[in-house]
């Protein structure tokens, strides 16, 4: 008789979940506030700055994580991630001029390039090989649901306390999910003992060549996403929606919603296939993004922006693993990090360069990630090697 198929709802996984959404809500709960801060602050012009640094270090530190996380062991590495961003919320109050809180937007990112590539890893180690994308489908449902929670938490504190008391929760939240993987049972058999020789790296261990196309997916994929960050708290407003977290909310909850389904059709039908798929919805969303003149038509958009997200998420992340030597999988998922960081980061910065409060240019920069998700749906299109 066929053997039952393996469970992938261990407490190991849950306790994984449940840290990456606290995690994810720590952060994401201060991205609708931080242009008004800013503002507030006297840094108006620096508004593209504010994801663009952030994405910035979580770049430059994904190919050290990478290495950390088949080295020393995936735990650790998660360890750090939470603790910078633990540190980094008690900070910003106190370093309150414009170039101390451009300082700390670079340090804070360092957070995002370890936690998330190390935990990425443990979720491939733990799980079933036959059920990759489902697995990382749920976990990127909780941790969308921190993004989701993130920003509406945080402007209720923002509305009803201060900005200061925001981010002290924010601190409070990701000491939460250092404590809960502080007992995790580690998944690196060999692991070394820290040392700073671990940081040397040779030119050929910075990224991870073969999962290239997946990382090139994610790179034009998510050029949009660095674009929204910046001025859709500005469309939002345009348009008359008075809570800028409304936005963010909406498209999260759709990609929670379809994430449900998403990780276990990559699985089902191919990754690459899936990509093809998803991409023509993200490309749609964008153009109905750019056209919307209404809060109903915005928040639709937005719907549908989060159901493409859902459903590329999961599948570029179970691609990665798919293509990476098992002995390189932190590697493998911190090269996809990279490119990750880099479309956000460079998307944040150039629609931050074109729009300079000139709303009328809003609509133009979405037609502009459009046109980068239609570039990566052609190369999908003449990509031959299903994975």
């Amino acid at each position: 008789m066929p053997s039952e198929k393996p469970s992938i709802y261990t407490l190991q996984f849950a306790l994984l979940c449940l840290s990456s959404l606290l995690f994810s809500a720590s952060f994401n709960m201060l991205i609708p506030e931080l242009p008004a801060y800013l503002s507030s602050l006297g840094g108006a012009e620096h508004k593209g700055l504010i994801i663009a640094l952030f994405t910035i270090t979580a770049g430059i530190s994904r190919p050290f994580s990478g290495r950390l996380t088949d080295t020393i062991g995936r735990v650790p590495v998660m360890a750090v991630g939470s603790i910078v961003c633990f540190i980094c919320g008690f900070l910003y109050p106190v370093l309150s001029s414009v170039a101390g809180f451009l300082f700390l937007r670079l340090m804070h990112g360092f957070s995002t390039g370890f936690k998330p590539t190390a935990t990425a890893a443990y979720v491939a180690d733990v799980v079933p090989v036959n059920r990759r994308g489902e697995a990382l489908g749920i976990h990127g449902l909780c941790f969308s649901t921190g993004m989701a929670l993130g920003p509406a938490i945080g402007g209720a504190i923002s509305l009803y306390f201060s900005i200061n008391v925001l981010f002290y929760c924010s601190s409070a939240f990701a000491l939460l999910s250092i404590l809960i993987i502080m007992n995790m049972q580690e998944t690196v058999k060999d692991k070394q003992a820290f040392r700073f020789g671990l940081l040397r790296m040779q030119r050929n261990e910075i990224v991870e060549w073969k999962v290239f196309p997946a990382a090139f997916v994610t790179f034009l994929s998510y050029l949009s996403y660095g674009a929204m960050l910046t001025v859709v708290p500005d469309w939002s407003q345009h348009l008359g929606i008075a809570n800028k977290g409304l936005f963010f909310m909406t498209f999260t909850i759709s990609s929670v919603l379809i994430r449900f389904v998403s990780g276990k059709a990559s699985d089902r039908y191919g990754r690459v296939r899936v990509l093809k798929i998803a991409s023509i919805v993200l490309i749609v969303s964008l153009v109905m993004i750019g056209i919307a003149d209404s809060t109903s038509s915005l928040l639709i958009a937005s719907a549908i922006y989060g159901v493409a997200t859902g459903v590329l998420s999961p599948a570029y992340n179970a691609w990665t693993i798919d293509l990476s030597h098992p002995e390189r999988r932190g590697m493998a998922v911190a090269t996809m990090y990279i490119a990750l960081e880099a479309g956000i980061g460079l998307g944040a910065f150039l629609a931050g360069l074109f729009y300079q409060d000139s709303i009328e240019r809003i609509p133009l920069v979405f037609y502009a990630s459009a046109g980068f998700v239609l570039v990566s749906l052609v190369y999908l299109l003449f990509y031959k090697k299903e994975s």
